[in-house]
């Protein structure tokens, strides 16, 4: 059946291509998809050129995690297309692209008026909101959910309509073709999509879309494969990361790549934490800086623009800016409320089974305390603006670009509509990028000197700026029967609501001492996430203490599931200890209703040849279980370490995950490595303290980061499941930090109950 202009919106686009299937998205939107001369538009998500390449729409941040391969080869896999002839293109923001798993899962942070009508990603009012407010977020390993089945009904759609195309000239049914490597075929017949896509942008595609019978996989996924194993050797990558080659070479673009005629380079200082007010600065300091464009004062800050941004620099230098703050951020504060919190404070109860801790009497109870982390992105925050004829344009890299759209907008006052935000990849962004002051700024900035300007925040400012993962202290208390086994278990975690105070400032554009002020004495569940463990506890109690503190709190890779299970599988692990039960069993013995954890311990056990813990060999043991919407990814770590006088080494991880359904082995292990890394890098380091406001480790020479050099040997085996797939960008971080301090134990004797390791010394 041909479409009518009555059923479809078809006609000349830009450059005279064609937009077609529009019915696959809301009717209310524009094309967020422009074809070129030459291209037919199939739906929101994929264009087919004459000469037979394909462009797959992204609306998600890459940062590193792959999804710039992940979702153009889910619409490759769909469609029978050639992967040498598949191209990406970041998508614009666009209601069509909602994210709906993450707007459910975030829903109490943007507090819906009925939150039980907006908690699921179907739920009306919840792709009323999302649509309406574009929420294209990227976080919390949401991306595949969200996608996935638009992309494949994307690629469905236009396969149906590149075989009718192909079977009208041929003269037969289009059930009988079927596409392959990029050619539609029947029998001896074959024709290239680039033949056929004007063509079959004149067809109106099948309601429902005939998706292939399988979901798309990775068949070489096997069992027990270890990263950089025997078992890799020769093996065909069948979809190779699509950026890959420009990062190899250099000729990917980042922010900090952008340039612009005319353009200006900014530097900035930032005040104290927090809410410190600008108070002096010497102007007549550069006087005669020639490169000098021009000196922005802002409340909070002081920004200087030159012809090139270390002129900038050293103009800031040489002002030597100066703050007043009454609320500054010390150390001795943060732990002074977080001992208080946890000793004193009104918990607000989170989870409970059973009898929860009713007639509560403790055999057994430890402290952990958590010290703020820092992301340690390599690419600090840079965000390039112009500003002309009333319309404003950012290159930035944004994990909430709606958000950083109307930051700027308001900032400037002018409409959200005249702000384009051209998405830019992140160096690394481990959720860092899901602030945007950086965006505020830059648009003040360029208002100022009216020209365009790339802002670039040196180190120092951005260790100064960022949002740390919050400090905590907790409480684990258990009753055990004589057999050893945990009958009662209570958690009380002292720890700023930190979600709820992070959806303030996304959703509400609060500044940080305002969302701090709003949320205060608040209960907030995803400040502790993963707090209730995965084993079978008849009582149990989880109770988040709210603290408040001078220090905002963000959002980190892992979020509150590197708290809590380092302080429950240590816990744990002492438990097992003092009854004299090997770890791994002892562990085992608890999870009859997960046998899928189970079997990741047993996995990884086998993995690292597991001894059984034993005093002296430096082995430890941990497990974790992150669930989702419904869904969840599990892991088993073996971490083998020995602590000395250079510090901690860990010298190999042996790790078994399940996440499901694999798309792509490669990019699930790299993220799971990634994950692991990050975590190491958390359990050694990662930390600062602040000393009037400032941060002490203001450099990344000062975080203890792991090297090449100090880079364990990594196994992982991925579980084969056909499970609906897991995110395993963040499955890797939570395990390690008590693996390691388990490991050490062995080593050592000495048990470590407080992050980083080694912090408070042996």
């Amino acid at each position: 059946m041909k479409l009518t202009r009555r059923s479809v919106m078809v006609g000349s686009a830009i450059g005279g291509g064609l937009l077609v299937a529009w019915s696959l998205v809301p009717r209310s939107y524009d094309s967020p998809l422009e074809p070129a001369r030459g291209e037919t538009a199939f739906d929101a998500w994929l264009k087919i050129a004459e000469d037979g390449v394909i462009t797959v729409a992204v609306p998600q941040l890459e940062m590193g995690q792959g999804i710039t391969t992940l979702l153009p080869q889910i619409v490759a896999m769909e469609l029978g297309a050639d992967w040498r002839q598949v191209g990406v293109e970041p998508a614009p923001v666009s209601g069509a692209y909602a994210n709906m798993p993450l707007a459910a899962y975030w829903s109490p942070l943007w507090h819906p008026a009925i939150p039980a009508l907006a908690d699921e990603p179907d739920d009306f009012l919840l792709r009323r909101w999302a649509e309406d407010n574009r929420f294209t977020a990227t976080a919390d390993g949401t991306s595949l959910a969200a996608f996935e089945l638009s992309c494949r009904k994307a690629a469905a759609a236009a396969r149906a309509m590149l075989q009718m195309a192909a079977a009208e000239r041929w003269d037969v049914s289009w059930e009988e073709c079927d596409t392959n490597a990029g050619f539609v075929i029947h029998g001896e017949d074959r024709l290239s999509f680039g033949e056929l896509a004007a063509e079959a942008g004149e067809f109106s595609p099948p309601d429902p879309p005939p998706l292939r019978s399988e979901p798309p996989r990775d068949v070489a996924i096997g069992s027990a494969l270890a990263a950089g194993g025997d078992d890799d050797a020769g093996r065909e990558i069948p979809f190779p990361r699509l950026d890959l080659p420009s990062k190899v070479d250099g000729s990917y673009l980042f922010a900090g790549d952008i340039r612009l005629p005319d353009m200006v380079y900014a530097a900035i200082r930032h005040g104290p934490r927090d809410q410190a007010e600008l108070v002096g600065y010497d102007l007549e300091k550069v006087a005669g800086m020639t490169e000098l464009v021009g000196v922005i004062r802002g409340k909070r800050w002081l920004a200087a623009a030159a012809s090139n941004w270390w002129a900038a620099e050293q103009a800031l230098e040489a002002m030597a800016p100066r703050f007043a703050a009454e609320n500054v951020v010390r150390t001795e504060r943060l732990v002074a409320a977080l001992d208080d919190g946890v000793r004193r404070g009104a918990g607000v109860l989170i989870a409970q089974s059973g009898a929860g801790d009713e007639g509560y009497r403790p055999d057994f109870a430890l402290r952990y305390d958590i010290e703020p982390a820092v992301h340690g992105t390599i690419e600090t925050t840079c965000v390039t603006a112009r500003l002309a004829d009333g319309k404003l344009e950012l290159w930035m890299a944004s994990q909430a670009p709606e958000a950083a759209r109307a930051a700027a907008a308001k900032a400037l006052g002018i409409s959200r509509g005249d702000v384009v935000l051209y998405p830019m990849p992140a160096g690394g962004s481990f959720d860092r990028r899901l602030e945007h002051e950086q965006a505020i700024e830059a648009a003040l900035i360029a208002r100022e000197i009216d020209l365009p300007v790339q802002l670039v925040w040196s180190r120092e400012e951005e260790q100064l700026a960022l949002n740390p993962r919050p400090p905590a202290a907790g409480l684990l208390g258990a009753e055990i029967s004589a057999d050893g086994r945990i009958t009662a278990m209570r958690l009380r975690i002292a720890t700023p609501p930190a979600a709820q105070e992070f959806g303030r400032r996304l959703f509400d554009n609060q500044t940080s001492w305002a969302a701090i002020e709003a949320v205060a004495g608040m209960g907030d569940p995803m400040a502790v996430e993963g707090a209730v463990p995965p084993y079978a506890i008849p009582d149990l109690a989880v109770y988040h203490v709210p603290v408040t503190l001078p220090l905002p709190s963000g959002r980190m890779r892992g979020n509150a599931h590197g708290l809590t299970c380092f302080m429950i599988e240590s816990f744990i692990d002492e438990v097992a200890q003092r009854h004299e039960q090997e770890p791994m069993s002892y562990r085992i013995s608890m999870l009859g209703g997960d046998l899928r954890l189970a079997e990741c311990l047993q996995r990884a056990a086998r993995l690292a040849q597991w001894d059984g813990g034993a005093r002296g060999t430096g082995q430890g043991i941990a497990c974790h279980r992150i669930d989702r919407l419904g869904n969840a990814g599990r892991i088993a770590v073996v971490a083998t370490a020995t602590a000395g006088e250079g510090g901690v080494r860990v010298s190999r991880i042996a790790a078994a995950v399940d996440i499901g359904r694999v798309v792509n082995r490669d990019i699930a292990l790299q993220q799971i490595e990634g994950g692991l890394m990050f975590g190491l890098a958390l359990a050694l380091g990662s930390a600062t303290e602040y000393d009037e406001g400032r941060p002490v480790a203001n450099r990344l020479s000062a975080l203890s980061l792991p090297t090449l050099e100090d880079t364990p040997e990594i196994s992982i085996d991925l579980v084969e499941s056909n499970g609906e797939p897991f995110d395993p960008g963040e499955i890797g971080v939570p395990a390690i930090a008590p693996a390691i301090a388990n490991a050490l134990f062995s080593a050592t004797g000495l048990r470590l109950r407080r992050l980083p390791l080694l912090s408070g010394g042996l």
